[in-house]
């Protein structure tokens, strides 16, 4: 009865390492086909360009477009589950930004905290610190990234 345990046991375990490989295997060939090349990043850029030119022209966003802004979204939050690329952080400004100006807080807070938390050595860093500021987001936790650097510009302490 013990060596059927034994066997039983053994069978499982091996059953369970052998889970582990193919599943490791499988995220690996996940992660390089979503990895963005930079043909990939520069598309994402023009679409990004021609919405933001539709918003800032008054323009109203076809149902294609709405589908474009949210699949431009998933890529990036999809490139950002593997790696940071600063590349990324001009398009998380840019899509947060139309989404501020179409009143969807929710997904603006998120691109532009998504440029605070990856990229706050970045030039957009203080404009998406200031964005979500202007919407009433608390942005204390992000306070270390934004001080003055030069001295006399001591303002932001005071707020």
């Amino acid at each position: 009865m013990d060596i059927k345990k034994l066997l039983a046991g053994g069978i499982v375990v091996l059953t369970l390492i052998a889970l582990v490989n193919v599943d490791t295997n499988v995220s690996a060939k996940k992660s390089s086909k979503v990895k963005m090349e930079p043909e990939a990043i520069e598309a994402m850029a023009t679409q990004v360009d021609s919405l933001t030119k539709k918003i800032y022209g008054g323009a109203l966003l076809s149902p294609e477009d709405n589908s474009n802004l949210v699949g431009i979204k998933i890529k990036l939050d999809n490139q950002m589950l593997l790696e940071p690329d600063p590349a990324l952080a001009p398009l998380y400004y840019k899509v947060g930004c139309m989404y501020k100006m179409r009143d969807m807080t929710d997904e603006a807070v998120e691109c532009f905290q998504t440029v605070l938390e990856n990229f706050g050595n970045t030039a957009l860093a203080p404009k998406s610190y200031q964005s979500l500021k202007d919407m009433g987001v608390d942005v204390s936790q992000f306070d270390n990234l934004n001080k003055p650097t030069a001295e006399g510009e001591g303002e932001e302490e005071e707020e």
